[in-house]
């Protein structure tokens, strides 16, 4: 998982024929990779999933302590039906977290909430900030909009309950500030739909924002699994070939080898 190896140096290094080497690979392609897990013991956990184009979406569970990818599956979108039964089945299994980093995907949050009623999910603050200020867009026309995008800037530095208090603050200041003049924009102005999605972000997201700050275990963003994907699309990058069933083992075997490496 360290290095890449062409065909040829593989050859060489091996002694093997360029056509055992194949079958070699798709032996193990074919398989599924056996490992076990105690899911009682892990009750920090990161979700997020990430798209390979129109062919579907990895989607996992990491522990945020261990930074282990404990579970994933492959589907064609996420959504509440797609992890309901995914979920359901790690809870039979024992998995009964505490709390879970993720994005605002709604359908997930949901299923979520349905199989761990009494589970606490973490906002990722970092996709809070990265989505909002794409909205708000790098130079903001209004006074409102430039105000706005600098209290997100803020947001992932939070890290004390005087930080979290300032920013819950200001936000409500803003508010008392803009809401009126967001109200009198016309409402086909791009203005007036950047600013009214990004503060309903805000709005609906900070009951969940700042779990992180009463627990050093809770993550308060999920980077950590987000920057795994982004080695894992790398090194599948050298395996595009591969048949859409073979792909999905590959993954499979690539998390099972970076949870041997930790």
């Amino acid at each position: 998982m360290q290095e890449s190896f062409s065909v040829r140096q593989l050859v060489k290094i091996s002694g093997h024929s360029e056509s055992k080497l194949k079958r070699i690979k798709n032996y193990w392609l074919d398989e599924t990779p056996n490992e076990t897990f105690d899911y009682e013991t892990y009750k920090y956990l990161i979700y997020d999933g990430t798209y390979f184009h129109k062919n579907g979406c990895l989607i996992s569970l990491m522990s945020a302590q261990e930074q282990k990818n404990i579970s994933n599956i492959y589907a064609n979108k996420e959504g509440y039906k797609t992890v309901y039964s995914w979920f359901s089945n790690l809870k039979e299994k024992g998995l009964n977290p505490r709390y879970i980093t993720m994005d605002g995907e709604q359908g997930v949050m949901r299923a979520i909430q349905e199989i761990w009623p009494n589970v606490k999910i973490q906002r990722c603050l970092y996709h809070i900030q990265s989505q909002g200020m794409s909205w708000l867009r790098t130079y903001p026309k209004t006074q409102a909009g430039q105000d706005l995008r600098y209290l997100l800037s803020t947001l992932c530095s939070i890290q004390t309950v005087k930080e979290r208090d300032i920013f819950i603050q200001r936000f409500y200041q803003w508010l008392e500030q803009y809401s009126n003049f967001v109200q009198s924009l016309p409402k086909n102005q791009v203005a007036f739909y950047d600013l009214k999605r990004t503060v309903s972000l805000i709005k609906n997201a900070l009951p969940n924002m700042f779990y992180y700050l009463s627990d050093p275990s809770i993550q308060k963003t999920s980077n950590t699994l987000e920057s795994f994907y982004s080695r894992l699309k790398s090194d599948y990058q050298r395996h595009r070939g591969l048949t859409q069933a073979r792909k999905i083992q590959y993954l499979n075997w690539y998390c099972y080898f970076k949870n041997r490496a930790n």
